[in-house]
C-alpha cells in the first residue's frame, strides 16, 4: 500500500486513475441503482456492447473514439428504449442482435482503419492507467449532466421503477422518462468503459448496486452506498492490480463479485440461523 501511494504522488497516470475511480464511482453508484431496481441489466447490456460500432466509426473517421461512443450510447439507448415500449414481445432478440452488430462492427471498421493499428483489447477490457487529463475532463461533463438530470427528475425515476401505473396515474410522461432514463445509463457505460472496459462495463455497474441493494432497503441510501462500494472496488483493484502487474479492470470486477458473493452468501447464513432460533 505504501509503495502505490508513492507511486500516487510520483506519477501522473497514477493519479490521473484515482480522479478516474472517483468520477466512475459516482456515475456508477447512481445510475447502477436504477439499473438493479428497475431491472434492466439486460437492455444495459445491449447499449454497452453497441458502443463498440460507435468507437470503430469514429476511428475510421478520423474522429474521437470518444465522441462516437457517446453518440452510439445514446442512440442504442434511444432505440432499445423504443424497443421496449413499443415491441415488447420481441425485445430480448432485438437487444441480442443489436448488441452482437454493434460489436461487429466496432471490430470491422476498427480492423479497416488505415494506418493505424488500434489494440481492441484496451476497448474491450478497458484501462484505467491509461486515462489522460482530457479525457478526464469529458468524464467530468458526464458526471455532471448526470447528476443534474437525477436532482431534477429524481422523484419522477423513483416513481417509474417503483410505480409505473401510478406516475402514470399522475400524468408524468413515463416513455419519455424511461428514455431519459436510459440515457443516463448510456454515459454512464462510457465513463465506465475507460476504466473496466465493454465487456466488464455491466458487471461494475450492476454489482455495486446489488450489494447496496442487500444491506439497505431505502432507495437513497443504496445510491450511496453503491457509489462508496464502487469507489472502494476501484480504488482497491487499483492497488492490487498495481503490486501484482494485472490488468485493473479485470481485478475490479473480481473483487466486486467476491464481495457480491460474500454479502449475499452471509445474508444467508443470518436469514437460515434467524430461522432455526424461531422455531
Amino acid at each position: 500500500m505504501m509503495e502505490f501511494l508513492a507511486a500516487f504522488f510520483k506519477y501522473q497516470f497514477i493519479q490521473n486513475a484515482v480522479w478516474a475511480a472517483f468520477l466512475s464511482s459516482l456515475a456508477c453508484g447512481i445510475t447502477g441503482a436504477y439499473v438493479i431496481v428497475k431491472r434492466i441489466t439486460f437492455i444495459s447490456g445491449g447499449i454497452a456492447h453497441a458502443v463498440l460500432g460507435g468507437m470503430g466509426i469514429a476511428y475510421y473517421c478520423g474522429a474521437d473514439p470518444l465522441a462516437g461512443a457517446v453518440i452510439a450510447a445514446l442512440f442504442s439507448a434511444l432505440l432499445l428504449g423504443l424497443v421496449n415500449l413499443r415491441a415488447k414481445q420481441h425485445e430480448d432478440t432485438i437487444i441480442s442482435a443489436l448488441w452482437a452488430v454493434g460489436m461487429a462492427v466496432g471490430i470491422i471498421f476498427i480492423a479497416k482503419t488505415p494506418g493505424y493499428n488500434v489494440d481492441l483489447m484496451s476497448f474491450l477490457f478497458g484501462n484505467i492507467l491509461m486515462v489522460t487529463s482530457p479525457v478526464l475532463k469529458v468524464l467530468l461533463v458526464l458526471d455532471l449532466i448526470i447528476l443534474l438530470i437525477v436532482t431534477v427528475f429524481y422523484r419522477h425515476f423513483l416513481l417509474i421503477c417503483f410505480d409505473e401505473e401510478y406516475a402514470r396515474l399522475r400524468g408524468l410522461p413515463v416513455e419519455l422518462l424511461y428514455i431519459v432514463l436510459l440515457c443516463l445509463i448510456a454515459l454512464t457505460v462510457v465513463i465506465l468503459s475507460k476504466v473496466v472496459g465493454l465487456i466488464l462495463v455491466i458487471a461494475l455497474l450492476t454489482l455495486p448496486a446489488a450489494v447496496a441493494g442487500l444491506l439497505t432497503a431505502n432507495f437513497a441510501r443504496m445510491i450511496g452506498l453503491a457509489t462508496l462500494l464502487s469507489l472502494f472496488f476501484t480504488l482497491a483493484g487499483l492497488v492490487v492490480s498495481y503490486h501484482l502487474d494485472l490488468p485493473a479492470g479485470a481485478v475490479i470486477v473480481l473483487i466486486a463479485g467476491l464481495c457480491y458473493l460474500a454479502v449475499m452468501g452471509g445474508q444467508r447464513f443470518y436469514l437460515r440461523r434467524q430461522r432455526r432460533s424461531e422455531l
